[in-house]
């Protein structure tokens, strides 16, 4: 059974006194399968936020069918058994971290014992040992944002659905935060999270969709979504001075262009045939290969092929489309 899965949901607000209405999200549908990593991937203003909103009961869809670990959403029994970092989490600034979790660990009904131990593990475990009883007032966003992904950890979830859950975070924070969540994985847990630093989707989604004003454009592994097509090679070589020229004349020939850098000089070409032929001409004249890398669509590539699929943005940067 799914952990998550999505039919067909709309969302629609009503805005100002004139009553417009804009398509937030537009019948979307995907599942999440358990013990995966899903990212939910899209530009600003996409529907990501929304549609995690109505994951976790915190608005109603129009229209369509939700359901979070096998209930509809919203359902208490269901909230019970997830963790959830909004985008922008907000907590009581007079409370320090211990205090924060604390609360979090009665809401989810554990013993005082369980909590102190839980409680402690992940202050360590999010890199908040150092804050002590500070207020959370005194904290940075980053800290914050450690703070945020710890409470959504006390009650030990079967799912975690994160909201840009790298924001504010430094480099060694954004690897922290990586390293846990691929732990989480280990022991079967299931995450659900959205972000705009790609880098890290790559790392670490098992499956993605993209979401573009509203209409879900593609969904499955990345593997399967990325390009397989080999777009250009780059090949560095070096070759002695007197046959430089001789392999300089070959190189002109397979028409790539040429740089020279410190690691030596670089052919790229579109034509894979053609890097192998050149290869091959270098080192028949006793020069070095130093490498060979092949490029092929990215992550990012994708991500921007498909937002720039559809049309610009709406007239007033609103989600979705105005409809009248």
């Amino acid at each position: 059974m799914s952990i998550l899965e999505v039919q067909d949901l709309r969302k629609t607000f009503t805005r100002g006194f004139l009553r417009r209405k804009t398509e937030a999200v537009r019948g979307i549908s995907f599942s999440v399968e358990p013990g995966q990593i899903f990212g939910f991937l899209g530009p600003n203003g996409a529907g990501k936020t929304t549609t995690i909103k109505i994951l976790m009961g915190l608005i109603f869809p129009s229209s369509g069918r939700v359901s979070v670990l096998g209930a509809p959403a919203g359902n208490r029994a269901a909230k019970a058994r997830l963790g959830y970092l909004p985008e922008n989490p907000y907590f009581y600034d007079y409370l320090s971290a211990p205090e924060l979790l604390d609360m979090v660990g009665r809401i989810h009904g554990l013993d005082r014992g369980t909590r102190r131990k839980r409680v402690g593990e992940l202050i360590e475990r999010v890199g908040l040992g150092h804050a002590g009883k500070r207020p959370l007032r005194s904290f940075s966003k980053g800290m914050l944002q450690r703070c945020g992904l710890a409470q959504a950890l006390v009650g030990d979830p079967e799912l975690v659905v994160l909201d840009e859950p790298m924001s504010g975070l430094d480099p060694l924070g954004r690897k922290e935060v990586r390293d846990l969540i691929l732990e989480l994985r280990d022991r079967g847990k299931t995450v659900f999270f959205c972000t705009h630093i790609l880098a890290d989707a790559s790392m670490l989604c098992d499956r993605v969709s993209f979401i573009v004003r509203g209409e879900l454009k593609d969904t499955g592994p990345l593997g399967e979504l990325l390009s397989p097509k080999v777009h250009s090679v780059d090949v560095v070589w070096r070759t002695p001075a007197q046959d430089a020229d001789v392999v300089r004349s070959t190189l002109r020939e397979r028409a790539g262009e040429h740089e020279t850098t410190s690691e030596g000089e670089v052919l790229r070409t579109t034509d894979p045939q053609a890097a192998q032929e050149f290869v091959r001409a270098v080192v028949e004249r006793g020069g070095s290969i130093v490498s060979v890398h092949p490029h092929r669509q990215s992550l990012e590539e994708l991500f921007v092929s498909e937002a720039n699929a559809d049309s610009g943005p709406d007239e007033d940067g609103a989600n979705g489309r105005d409809v009248a």
